[in-house]
């Protein structure tokens, strides 16, 4: 099995000017797997990528794909959905797919039938003729989703691909992502939905000042920035206890981090016996939520 990995990014570092986008970053993106690329606005995700496809040529360093740097002649199975829709607004909808599909290597007819299946499947099987300027910017990302799938590719690059959606759209969306990396795919995920991370995600980069401030499993991110947490709903008032610390405090409920030592049954009963109403009581580890907070709270701050 060749254990090269999908993408190998070694000791890159991207500079403008006088300012540093980059500084040093390496990474590895592992076949098979989906991978999140997350940090907040302006941290270096989308120069990271168009370094990686050849857009930016990098300061210093190494972006390979598949073990040697982007060829678009040679890579002919990698895709990516970048976040500004990039589309022929003037064309008809299944006009445009049928191209982008030739352009990958399907007959017409082919890239036709293909088009047409994926477009029943996202519920625009109604707008195949209109033009693609007619649509909603959400349908629009569903359109240029189904050009980046196509061809069934081996690594998809997805810079937020729900963007805007919906909860319904956005389980559609992401039930078609799995599908690709249940076939085998390799995925990396740009995205502010830390929900998303969770569910599909096996490991994160999270870049921070033109570094990697974590990388790991998702696990691992978040045993470092604070492990195990229990989540309560109750009545009453909480007692203090060094077995926690509570983190999220509303009118009945409350998110609380557990002492390297703590055990949760403890906890419980801790609870109880200072009178304590407890109706739900649920362990886990902390959320990428709260650890994106942790991480980009200042910056999300002065960016608002």
């Amino acid at each position: 099995m060749d254990d090269t990995p999908a993408l190998d990014v070694r000791g890159f570092t991207m500079q403008f000017g006088a300012h540093r986008v980059l500084d040093d970053l390496s990474f590895q993106v592992r076949r098979g797997e989906t991978f999140g690329l997350l940090g907040s606005n302006g941290s270096g995700k989308t120069t990271t990528i168009r370094a990686l496809l050849g857009v930016h040529p990098p300061t210093a360093g190494e972006l390979l794909v598949e073990g040697r740097p982007y060829d678009p002649a040679v890579h002919t199975r990698l895709a990516y959905l970048p976040e500004e829709r990039g589309l022929y607004k003037k064309e008809k909808v299944l006009d445009v797919m049928t191209y982008f599909g030739q352009l990958k290597g399907l007959s017409h007819g082919e890239a036709a039938a293909w088009s047409l299946e994926f477009l029943r499947r996202v519920d625009l099987a109604d707008h195949a003729r209109h033009r693609i300027d007619r649509l909603s910017g959400g349908q629009q990302q569903k359109v240029q989703l189904g050009v980046t799938v196509m061809g069934n590719p081996a690594i998809l690059i997805l810079d937020e691909p729900t963007k805007g959606f919906d909860p319904v759209n956005r389980r559609l969306l992401l039930d078609i992502v799995e599908e690709h990396k249940r076939a085998g795919a390799t995925v990396v995920m740009v995205t502010h939905q830390m929900e998303e991370v969770e569910r599909l995600c096996d490991r994160v980069l999270l870049l921070k000042d033109g570094r990697a401030e974590a990388y790991g499993t998702v696990g691992e991110v978040q045993d470092a920035y604070g492990g195990r947490m229990i989540r309560l709903t109750f009545a009453g008032t909480l007692p203090a206890s060094p077995d926690f610390h509570v983190e999220t405090l509303e009118t009945n409920y409350a998110e609380l981090s557990l002492a390297p030592d703590a055990d949760a049954q403890r906890v419980l009963r801790h609870l109880l016996d200072a009178g304590t109403t407890v109706r739900s009581f649920e362990t886990g580890r902390t959320s990428m939520e709260e650890v994106f907070l942790r991480i980009y709270g200042a910056d999300a701050t002065k960016e608002a």
